[in-house]
């Protein structure tokens, strides 16, 4: 039998217990363990989904890798012309993990109304486009066909739209200019079918989802030449090493570059959210462990008498901190289900509710995005009832200091 264990129990369902001297100190003991369990899984929630959401969004403009033409060209547009005559496409399998490979196309020009007037750049695109991000961004209308003739549907964002007032099945003219400023623009009609709205304002602002087929007759190119070709992969995590394995295996005459080259800054920016994470778990655990540690000095002194008896008894040193370490764990454990309860209440009402929005100028994200996964909230439980109770193991030895002559006196 168990002695210990029985003992601490009939401790916790004692009426005793509940109305003793350390009853408020129990109470705030469970109370910092409910609250630090919340915050640190609201921390790795929000910290994750942050990451994960402005990462998805930045692919979805770019593609994991993006391959393209040595060339001195620093914006956007697309300058030199590629063939579209590859052995990677449109299948690379020279690199296991590719899941797809587009070819798209970019060229700046001037949205132009009665009264207002924006650049931007129009994303010329194709059959082969993989439209799955945009439909989540999708916020009205519909996603533009390129798979048939070419025509002058398009795809704007919701920034666009409201700065110049434009609305689903409307028209605008897009000035494109030329190279030699003596000779005239070219100036195209396009009809919005379809409104997105990413939430990632830099690059809301600067495209226009467009037919690649306009880019290729304004450019005087072939049909099988291109801009630029974007290369998604299955795993993210895996971007470092792909991105090697792709430039291996592309032309001598073409550069590749992952996204977390092409934008460094946003990649550093969010990469420090995982600092973030762990100080802030560090703290919450250490700041539980020090309300436990007050909470089982409290109940070591409460019960003196007791450990002054037990030793009488013939019990060890160890069996008698074994019955307060059960005690504390029956604390620290109470103190995780109500901390699991609020935290999966707050999660799941941010995730269905969309509670608490951002400022896209600053966070790229209209609303906190949160990651919920039962690996790390699991995780998380056992990580702190054992941290919990590896830091109780120091004030516990102050059991071994009792005298049971001392303690049996006690008052």
């Amino acid at each position: 039998m168990n002695y210990e264990y029985f003992i601490a129990k009939r401790i916790i369902g004692s009426k005793a217990y509940k109305s003793s001297i350390s009853a408020p100190i129990i109470k705030i003991g469970i109370a910092a363990i409910a609250i630090g369990i919340v915050v640190m899984m609201v921390a790795i929630a929000t910290g994750i989904g942050l990451q994960q959401k402005i990462r998805d969004k930045v692919v979805a403009f770019n593609g994991h890798v993006t391959i393209s033409n040595y060339d001195s060209n620093t914006s956007q547009e697309s300058v030199v012309p590629i063939s579209k005559n590859q052995e990677f496409y449109p299948d690379f399998k020279a690199v296991e993990g590719v899941r797809h490979v587009q070819a798209v196309a970019s060229k700046f020009g001037v949205i132009r109304t009665e009264t207002d007037f924006e650049g931007a750049y129009l994303k010329g695109v194709g059959a082969d486009y993989d439209w799955d991000y945009f439909e989540e961004f999708l916020v009205k209308g519909k996603l533009p066909d390129y798979i048939k003739d070419r025509n002058e549907d398009v795809l704007i964002s919701q920034y666009l739209a409201n700065r110049l007032g434009f609305k689903v099945g409307e028209s605008f003219q897009m000035v494109f200019p030329k190279d030699d400023a003596d000779k005239l623009p070219n100036i195209l009609t396009y009809n919005i079918v379809g409104i997105y709205n990413s939430g990632f304002q830099d690059l809301d602002a600067q495209y226009v989802i467009g037919d690649i087929r306009h880019i290729q007759r304004i450019n005087n190119w072939e049909n099988d030449q291109i801009g630029n070709f974007e290369v998604f992969i299955n795993d993210y995590d895996a971007l470092p090493q792909k991105g090697i394995e792709i430039y291996q295996n592309i032309p001598s005459t073409l550069n590749s570059q992952t996204i977390t080259d092409k934008y460094a800054s946003i990649f550093e920016w969010i990469s420090i959210f995982d600092k973030n994470i762990y100080g802030i778990i560090g703290i919450m655990i250490l700041v539980a462990g020090i309300n436990m540690i007050t909470a089982l000095l409290v109940l070591i002194l409460e019960r003196t008498q007791m450990i002054g008896i037990l030793k009488a008894l013939g019990s060890n040193n160890w069996s008698i901190r074994k019955l307060f370490l059960y005690n504390a764990s029956y604390l620290i454990i109470l103190g995780l289900f109500w901390g699991n309860i609020i935290g999966l209440g707050l999660l799941f009402a941010q995730k269905y509710f969309k509670l608490f929005p951002l400022d896209p100028s600053v966070y790229y994200v209209t609303e906190a995005p949160v990651y919920i996964s039962f690996t790390y909230i699991i995780a998380l439980n056992i990580g702190t009832l054992i941290l919990c109770l590896l830091m109780l193991l120091v004030p516990s030895y102050i059991v071994t200091k009792i005298s049971p002559v001392k303690a049996i006196r006690f008052e």
